[in-house]
């Protein structure tokens, strides 16, 4: 595999994202599936984690090689690589996963997720969470992206501000070039494509009602 031979951060941005860090409650692991062989962008992927670990001594950086932990791929449903999925504290996945390389805009999702999943974010307002709470069935969301896009970053925080909200979602950031194949079965041609449980979709950045609209089709 091609390992980077610069960093994706520069001392400016590092001490910037050392600034947020700051504010994170406690510790959370990302654990990211790789594979030796077939997988262009895993070699950069764990060294951009490797950068993202060293700001902060909260975040624990794990590597799981996809091909010998298929237990452990099959409870986060990890179903492609390269994959990140955040645990909190107490290892738990709380449905926050990125599919591909969260760098470019991406890096707008990724780490306000870190710290989301340490455990400082926000509560959404009381009308949400009705609907959340009152979800029976299990929920997927895919947010099809770009790392060009400036749009793109929204839409995959909302997606995982859902998914730390109700353990019934499962939300996931696919980067569509890199798994292009599944772009194709999902017609994927502008982003942020959104795919919930693989039927229901719309494009764009749209509002949280937009997502529990399309979410309350599946119950």
């Amino acid at each position: 595999m091609r390992r980077m031979n610069m960093s994706l951060l520069n001392e400016q941005i590092q001490g910037q994202l050392k600034e947020i860090f700051a504010d994170m409650k406690k510790e959370i692991t990302l654990a990211v599936f790789t594979k030796k062989e077939g997988c262009e962008t895993c070699a950069d992927t764990i060294a951009f984690m490797q950068e993202i670990e060293a700001l902060s001594d909260k975040i624990h950086l794990e590597e799981i090689d996809f091909d010998t932990n298929a237990e452990r791929a099959a409870a986060y449903n990890v179903q492609m690589v390269p994959s990140i999925v955040m645990l909190n504290d107490q290892k738990e996945y709380l449905g926050v996963k990125f599919n591909g390389i969260p760098a470019g805009h991406e890096i707008n999702s990724f780490i306000p997720a870190i710290v989301e999943v340490s455990g400082a974010g926000e509560s959404l307002p009381e009308n949400f969470m009705e609907k959340i709470n009152a979800l029976e069935k299990p929920v997927n969301i895919k947010v099809f992206v770009t790392l060009s896009c400036p749009h793109c970053a929204g839409a995959v925080q909302k997606a995982h501000k859902l998914a730390l909200e109700s353990p019934m979602i499962d939300a996931e950031m696919v980067e569509a070039q890199t798994f292009f194949e599944l772009s194709d079965k999902f017609n994927v041609s502008s982003v942020p494509k959104i795919v919930i449980n693989d039927q229901y979709e719309f494009v764009g950045n749209q509002p949280l009602e937009v997502f529990l609209e399309e979410i309350a089709k599946t119950q």
